[in-house]
C-alpha cells in the first residue's frame, strides 16, 4: 500500500470551503472579498493575549519580511501567510522532485493534494510558533517577562500557581497564533472560490498598501516642514543631501516606487505571440501570449519566504546561546551583525550597504567595512537572481503553465499553430522554444529589481518585493475583474472562460 491509500483517510476528510455549484454573480463575489478584508483588518487589530503591547519590548520576528508575509505583530494574525507560503515551498519541491506522484488532472489526486497541503500548513504552523513562543521570550516577550506578580503572568498565576504560570500563558499564546492561521488558511480559501483572485495576493495588497498610505503621509508630513522651515536642511553637507535624498526628503524613495511602478506595468504589456488558428472554423484565428514575466511576481514570495524561514532559524540558534560566531552573531533587536548568518540575511534599506555616510538612517554599514558589505550584496543579488529563476520554472511547472500543459490545453480547444501540423508534439516543441528561456529571464528580472529597489529604499519602507508584488498582483486583479465584467454583459462568454 502505498503513501496515497495510507494517508486518503486523513487527507479527504480534511475541513474545506465548498466550492459553488453554480455561476457566482460579479456583486457577491465583491461582497465576498470585501468581507474578507474587513476581516483581515479586524484581525490583525487583536493583539495576542498575554504579549507586551508593540513597542514596549522585543522586535518582530519577521521584521522587513511583513511586507510579503502579511499579518501583523504580535496580533492574532501574527504569523501572517508564512506558514501557506513555507507549505508550498515544500510541496513546489517535492512536486518538481516528482516525489509525491499526484497526477493533478486526476480528480481524487487533487482532493488528495488539497488536503496535504492543509496538514502541512498546521505543521508549518506549528513548527513556526513553537520557537516563538517557548526558546526565546524576545521574539513574543510576555506580558509580566515570566514573573508571576505582574502582567497576563501574575493573572495566569491565579489559576494554574505561580510555578507553572509562564509555561500556561505560553500554551495560551501558541493556541492563539494556531487559531489565527486556521483562520487565515480558509479566509484564503474562501476568496479563492467564491472571491476575486486569491486571498494571498489581497492580503499583500492590503498589507503594503497600508503602508504605502502611510508612508506618503509621512513624506508629505516631512516636505511640510522642509518648507515651512521646520527643519534645516544644508544641501552642501554629505549629511544635508542625504537628509534630503534619503531621510527627510524622500526624494529617491518616491523615484524607486514610482519607477518600479512604471517597470511592472511595462513588464506586463511586453510579450511574444504565437499565432492560433482553429482547425476546424475556417477564419477563427487568435494568440497566445508568452508574458516577459510569465511566472508572474508571486514566486518571489517563495524565495523571500526561505530567507525569512533562514534568518529566523538564526534567531532560534542564537537564543539557544550555543552557535559559534562564525556561524552567526545577533544583536539585541534580532538583526544580523556578523557570521554566515549575516551574509544571507538580505539587503532591506539604504542604510544597509551605504558604508561611506554616518548620516545615512539607520544605517548598520558604516562600521561593517567595505568588503562585507560587497560580499553582502552580492550574496543577496545571486540568492534572488538564481531563487528567482529557479522558482519561477516550479511555478510554471505546477501550475500547468509549462509547454506540455499549455500545449495540452490548445490541442483541447481545437486550436493550432498555423504551418504547423496539428499534433500536441508539434506545439509543445514550439512552446519550449519560448516558455522555459521567458520565464528564467523573467524570475531573474524579477530578483534584481527586488534588490534593486530595497538598496535605492521605497515609500513606507514597504521593501522592493512587497512593492513589485503588490503592482503585479493589482495588475492581474484589474484583469480579471474586466474579465468578470465582460462574462456578466456576455454570459456566453463564460463557455470561453469556462463556467
Amino acid at each position: 500500500m502505498g503513501w496515497k491509500e495510507a494517508a486518503e483517510p486523513v487527507l479527504t476528510r480534511m475541513p474545506s470551503v465548498q466550492r459553488p455549484e453554480g455561476h457566482v454573480p460579479f456583486k457577491r463575489k465583491l461582497g465576498w472579498t470585501g468581507g474578507i478584508l474587513v476581516l483581515y483588518f479586524f484581525l490583525t487589530t487583536i493583539t495576542v493575549y498575554g504579549t507586551q503591547p508593540v513597542g514596549t519590548g522585543g522586535g518582530d520576528a519577521f521584521g522587513q519580511f511583513r511586507s510579503i508575509l502579511a499579518g501583523a505583530n504580535r496580533s492574532i494574525l501574527h504569523l501572517g501567510i508564512g506558514p501557506i507560503v513555507t507549505a508550498s515551498i515544500v510541496l513546489q519541491l517535492l512536486g518538481g522532485a516528482n516525489l509525491l506522484g499526484l497526477d493533478t488532472d486526476d480528480p481524487r489526486d487533487q482532493i488528495l493534494y488539497q488536503g496535504l497541503q492543509k496538514v502541512l500548513v498546521l505543521v508549518m504552523t506549528l513548527l513556526t510558533a513553537v520557537p516563538m513562543v517557548f526558546l526565546s521570550s524576545g521574539i513574543l516577550p510576555l506580558d509580566g517577562g515570566g514573573q508571576a506578580g505582574s502582567g497576563a503572568v501574575g493573572t495566569m498565576a491565579g489559576f494554574v500557581g505561580a510555578g507553572n504560570a509562564t509555561l500556561a500563558l505560553q500554551f495560551v499564546i501558541l493556541a492563539q497564533i494556531f487559531v489565527g492561521g486556521l483562520l487565515i488558511l480558509f479566509m484564503d480559501e474562501i476568496v479563492s472560490k467564491w472571491g476575486v483572485g486569491s486571498g494571498i495576493g489581497l492580503f499583500i495588497i492590503a498589507g503594503v498598501s497600508q503602508r504605502l498610505v502611510t508612508g506618503f503621509i509621512a513624506m508629505f508630513r516631512d516636505w511640510f516642514r522642509i518648507a515651512t522651515g521646520g527643519t534645516s536642511i544644508n544641501v552642501f553637507t554629505q549629511s544635508g543631501l542625504t537628509d534630503l535624498l534619503l531621510n527627510q526628503g524622500h526624494i529617491i524613495a518616491l523615484v524607486t516606487t514610482l519607477l518600479i511602478f512604471a517597470i511592472v506595468v511595462y513588464a506586463e504589456s511586453v510579450r511574444v505571440e504565437i499565432p492560433l488558428s482553429h482547425a476546424r472554423v475556417k477564419g477563427a484565428r487568435g494568440r497566445f501570449p508568452v508574458k516577459l514575466i510569465y511566472a508572474s511576481v508571486l514566486p518571489m514570495i517563495l524565495v523571500r519566504a526561505l530567507q525569512a524561514n533562514i534568518q529566523f532559524l538564526g534567531r532560534g540558534l542564537s537564543s539557544l546561546g550555543s552557535a559559534p560566531a562564525w556561524l552567526l552573531e545577533y544583536n539585541g533587536s534580532g538583526q544580523a551583525i556578523g557570521g554566515l548568518f549575516y551574509y544571507l540575511a538580505p539587503i532591506q534599506r539604504p542604510g544597509d550597504w551605504m558604508w561611506w555616510g554616518t548620516g545615512t538612517a539607520n544605517s548598520v554599514a558604516a562600521s561593517e567595512g567595505v568588503i562585507h558589505v560587497i560580499l553582502r550584496v552580492g550574496v543577496d543579488l545571486t540568492f534572488m537572481i538564481a531563487g528567482g529563476a529557479i522558482f519561477a520554472i516550479f511555478w510554471v511547472e505546477t501550475t500547468d503553465m509549462g509547454p506540455k500543459s499549455t500545449a495540452k490545453q490548445i490541442q483541447n480547444s481545437g486550436m493550432q499553430i498555423p504551418g504547423f501540423r496539428q499534433n500536441i508534439g508539434v506545439i509543445e516543441k514550439v512552446m519550449e522554444r519560448y516558455i522555459p528561456q521567458v520565464t528564467v529571464i523573467g524570475g531573474a528580472l524579477v530578483g534584481l529589481l527586488a534588490v534593486m529597489a530595497n538598496m535605492l529604499g521605497t515609500v513606507g519602507s514597504v521593501t522592493g518585493t512587497g512593492l513589485l508584488l503588490t503592482v503585479s498582483i493589482t495588475y492581474k486583479l484589474y484583469e480579471e475583474i474586466a474579465e468578470e465584467q465582460l462574462m456578466e454583459m456576455h454570459p456566453m462568454m463564460r463557455q470561453m472562460f469556462g463556467d
